[in-house]
């Protein structure tokens, strides 16, 4: 996977929506991105409305196009996630992306673009927060952004809440939201699971659903060639007045039993105020021995 130029002061990086429209404005994290010597270039998206969308498909595609074609912008980040960037992923052209790469940072919808990128491109994104979430993200979240940005090194370790499968694994991390991930199924888009290191995050789904996306994954023959498992965190899970009868922790591991990767839950990203920037599609290295967890970037 190549990796872009990191980010140095006086770099320019751009907001836009492809996705929702925004609820209000994101003044605190234009701040915040200034504070860290950038200059924040503004896309139209960002004041737009349509629908639920920031501005028409058409808008949001030549507000991504136009940030994709400037070189002389670092790195684009998304506003804010929610649903739509489906909707213009086909209409993008990444050819100049492709000469002059550059970094694409957001999470949850925003998996599809991560996705696209990685079958397309071949080259790195940056899985963390967004201006919309930026105000609620901790400080150490909101540092491990800048240092993904600037090129340092991102080592977590953490005590897990629920004992995963011990191990060591070593591979290209990949992933995202799991909806949005088995939702690129089939697709151009789709990234190669083989001998990689997964992480997966949701929010609001009923857990029936995520087991029924775990049985996607698992009969695609996704989950059989893995290096290891990192589970994020499930935000907000829902359940039917008849309870689903298994925790996500019960589920994954029943998917994965027959496998012997190393599987953690309760990693620090997702849809949570400490969500931690991973650098997706780079090398890193999972350890996990009962409740203690660590990834360190190779």
């Amino acid at each position: 996977m190549i990796a872009p130029p990191y980010l140095k002061k006086g770099d320019k990086i751009a907001i836009t929506c492809p996705a929702k429209s925004l609820p209000g404005d994101i003044t605190s994290a234009i701040h915040l991105l200034e504070s860290w010597g950038l200059e924040v270039i503004i896309g139209d998206t960002v004041s737009a409305s349509f629908h639920q969308f920031a501005g028409t498909d058409e808008l949001r595609t030549q507000d991504m196009q136009r940030f994709l074609d400037d070189n002389t912008v670092k790195a684009i980040i998304a506003a804010r996630g929610g649903y739509g960037t489906i909707r213009i992923i086909d209409q993008l052209d990444f050819s100049n992306f492709i000469k002059s790469p550059k970094w694409l940072v957001g999470f949850s919808d925003i998996t599809v673009l991560h996705s696209h990128i990685h079958a397309c491109c071949q080259t790195q994104t940056i899985h963390g927060q967004m201006p919309l979430n930026i105000p609620d993200g901790t400080k150490p979240s909101l540092e491990s952004l800048r240092k993904a940005l600037f090129g340092e090194s991102l080592n977590y370790q953490y005590k897990s809440q629920t004992t995963g499968r011990n191990g060591k694994a070593t591979g290209t991390l990949i992933g995202g939201n799991l909806t949005l991930l088995v939702m690129m199924s089939g697709s151009i888009s789709e990234m190669d699971f083989d001998d990689k290191i997964l992480f997966i995050e949701d929010i609001s789904e009923y857990l029936y659903s995520v087991d029924r996306m775990l049985w996607q994954l698992k009969r695609a023959g996704k989950l059989a060639k893995l290096k290891g498992l990192i589970i994020g965190d499930f935000t907000d899970m829902k359940d039917n007045p008849t309870p689903f009868g298994e925790t996500i922790p019960e589920m994954v591991m029943n998917h994965v039993k027959e496998y012997d990767y190393p599987v953690c839950f309760n990693f620090p990203a997702g849809h949570i105020a400490d969500n931690f920037a991973l650098k997706l599609g780079s090398l890193i290295e999972l350890s996990v021995k009962d409740v203690d967890v660590s990834t360190e970037q190779i």
